[in-house]
C-alpha cells in the first residue's frame, strides 16, 4: 500500500522550527532537525514561500515566516506542499471490469464517500493552527 507524502510533515516540522527558532534556520538547520538532506528542504522552502508562508534570505539562508503561528492552519500548510496528486487523497484504480456489476459501478459509488472522508479530513486540519500545535510541544 503506498504511503501517503512525508512532504506534509516535514513542512509542519520546518515551520514550527522557524516559529520556534527564526534565528538559526537555516536549510542545513532545518535538514538536521528533520534529519534529511538539504535538498529536500530546500524544495520544501520553495514550496511554502510560493504559497506565501514564508520568506527565505538568499545568500546568507535563513527563513522567516510571512504570517503569525496563529493565523497558519495545518490546512494551509497541507494545501501548500500539494501533498495529493490532483487534490485526490485517494485514488480509484484504473480500467475496472465493465462487465462485473462491481467493477461497473465501483468508482461512482466510492468516490463520493472518499470525497466526503478526505473532506472531513481537510476540515478538521483546518482547526489546528500552528501555535496550538506549537503550544504541545512543550
Amino acid at each position: 500500500m503506498k504511503q501517503i507524502s512525508t512532504r506534509f510533515s516535514i513542512a509542519v516540522h520546518t515551520l514550527s522550527l522557524i516559529a520556534v527558532s527564526p534565528n538559526e534556520c537555516t536549510g542545513d538547520y532545518i535538514a538536521s532537525s528533520v534529519n534529511t538532506n538539504p535538498v529536500i528542504i530546500r524544495r520544501m522552502m520553495g514550496m511554502l514561500k510560493k504559497a506565501g508562508l514564508v520568506d527565505v534570505r538568499p545568500g546568507v539562508g535563513g527563513a522567516s515566516l510571512r504570517k503569525d503561528p496563529d493565523a497558519i492552519t495545518l490546512l494551509d500548510i497541507y494545501r501548500a506542499v500539494n501533498v495529493t496528486e490532483e487534490n485526490q487523497l485517494f485514488r480509484i484504480h484504473e480500467d475496472p471490469n465493465v462487465n462485473c456489476p462491481v467493477g461497473r459501478n465501483i468508482e461512482r459509488v466510492l468516490q463520493g464517500e472518499l470525497k466526503e472522508a478526505q473532506s472531513a479530513m481537510e476540515q478538521r486540519l483546518a482547526q489546528t493552527t500552528l501555535d496550538q500545535l506549537i503550544g504541545k510541544f512543550k
